[in-house]
């Protein structure tokens, strides 16, 4: 009787585009990655092989062989090219470590995130957007996306280093769009060996690495200096021993961490709420019935966190925001063995790729899949595959942040709102940006208008 290793190998392998010698489809990837992968979806189905380069991708699609390979499975699996080549960046942190110092990590953090202590940010995260939105002015055009990465990395440094950058924001700012800008050289084919030469582009890089690095270490340095336990997560990082209890971690372990939460934990966010204002903005009903709800919920004051169980339309027009555009675009985990999926073999080292863009604009679990409907949320038959919706990822690697994210993005909508109704700038240019996170790429200009 054949062994089942057998069986696996005999599968045929998935269809797909062939692509160019050596390059493959990159070319094709690189000007639209969503795009594309909704385009090789809809010609070769759930499973698809993409030649990019030197990488073997396959492209899953349906949410029951993502929820094998996120949760049934996921031992079968270990970081992709995409999370391993961020080391660059972020080094050993929450998002790229692997396996038992993985484990360990969460389980440090994990305080940090539990339901009653997020409860308590929510203070923090009003109190940074009322300050946002009486900062505004009518009439006069702003980039919103700035405004958001401002006030998400306020509300990331304030709950969880108990630290105050707002002197520096536009300086991290730009240091992160730096470092977004210039992912792409290190994803291209022998980056490798490209971050050793003396490139313009690597220069650039490393420049605004270090400048990242600069406030994070500084934040570590005076923590450690005063002695302070804050309890937030930054004290739980330094307070932080090994099994035997001894052995903190050291400073460059506690930087992995800090830069991985203090980045992700205000540029998708961020990222949403540009989004959010924009597709309001588009959707007169969907932003009338916004309007409403926050007159009849909080009758002029600003929203505090046991208002969060009634603002369910405003938290329904941020699900509907990470349905069309959620941050994480593409998430990918490397197969560690031949890996069966339906009728197809994926090879063992192959890479798997799945995209909540993708999945989130299928008909078949969302009718009228490009319409903004926060109401889809409230009154449809919500007995879609569980995997039909995963912004935030699933299994051992979800986001940590998740509660954190749905809180602040609700909250922050509602005081926000509130106050304006805004309005993208005649003549603004509006096209997604996919590169490590969804970004538009022109930015979102916009004006207020008081309400």
């Amino acid at each position: 009787m054949p062994s089942a290793t057998a069986q696996v190998s005999n599968l045929p392998k998935a269809p797909g585009p062939k692509g160019r010698p050596l390059l493959g489809v990159l070319p094709e990837f690189r000007k639209d990655p969503p795009g594309f992968l909704q385009e090789v979806t809809r010609e070769y189905g759930d499973v698809a092989y993409i030649p990019l380069g030197r990488q073997h991708i396959y492209h899953l699609a349906h949410p029951d062989a993502i929820r094998e390979v996120l949760v049934a499975n996921q031992h079968k699996f270990k970081k992709s090219r995409m999370l391993e080549r961020a080391q660059l960046l972020l080094g050993q942190g929450l998002l790229t470590s692997e396996g038992d110092y993985h484990r360990r990590q969460r389980r440090l953090m994990q305080p940090a995130f539990h339901r009653d202590r997020i409860a308590g940010y929510g203070a923090v995260m009003v109190d940074r957007a009322n300050a946002v939105r009486e900062r505004w002015r009518p009439g006069q055009p702003f980039d919103v996306m700035q405004e958001m990465m401002r006030l998400t990395l306020a509300i990331v440094t304030r709950t969880l280093f108990s630290a105050n950058v707002d002197s520096e924001a536009d300086e991290i700012g730009a240091a992160l769009s730096q470092v977004f800008d210039l992912f792409e050289v290190i994803m291209m084919p022998f980056s490798e060996f490209l971050e050793k030469l003396p490139l313009p582009a690597m220069r650039r890089f490393k420049r605004a690495r270090k400048r990242l690095d600069e406030t994070v270490y500084r934040m570590i340095a005076e923590r450690r200096a005063s002695g302070r336990d804050t309890g937030d997560l930054l004290s739980m990082l330094l307070l932080a021993q090994d099994e035997e209890g001894s052995g903190g971690m050291t400073d460059t372990q506690v930087r992995d961490e800090a830069l991985t939460l203090f980045l992700a934990g205000h540029e998708t966010t961020a990222d949403a709420l540009t989004w959010a204002w924009y597709l309001l903005s588009q959707n007169p009903r969907a932003e009338a019935a916004f309007h409403d709800e926050l007159e009849r919920v909080l009758a002029g004051r600003l929203p505090s966190v046991e208002d969060l169980p009634q603002l369910r339309y405003t938290e329904s027009a941020f699900a509907e925001t990470l349905r069309l555009y959620p941050p994480a675009w593409g998430m990918g985990r490397r197969a560690l063995e031949d890996y069966p999926v339906g009728e197809f073999m994926i090879p063992a080292r192959s890479v798997i790729l799945m995209s909540p863009y993708v999945v989130h604009r299928d008909p078949r679990w969302y009718p009228e899949p490009g319409e903004f409907r926060p109401e889809r949320w409230l009154n449809e038959d919500l007995a879609r595959p569980k995997f039909a919706y995963f912004p935030f990822g699933g299994g051992a690697r979800v986001c940590i942040g998740e509660r954190f994210a749905w809180m602040e993005g609700t909250l922050i909508l509602a005081a926000i709102g509130q106050r304006w109704r805004l309005r993208l700038e005649p003549g603004h240019r509006v096209e997604a940006q996919a590169r490590i996170t969804l970004r538009p790429r022109h930015g979102m200009r916009m004006v207020a208008e008081r309400r």
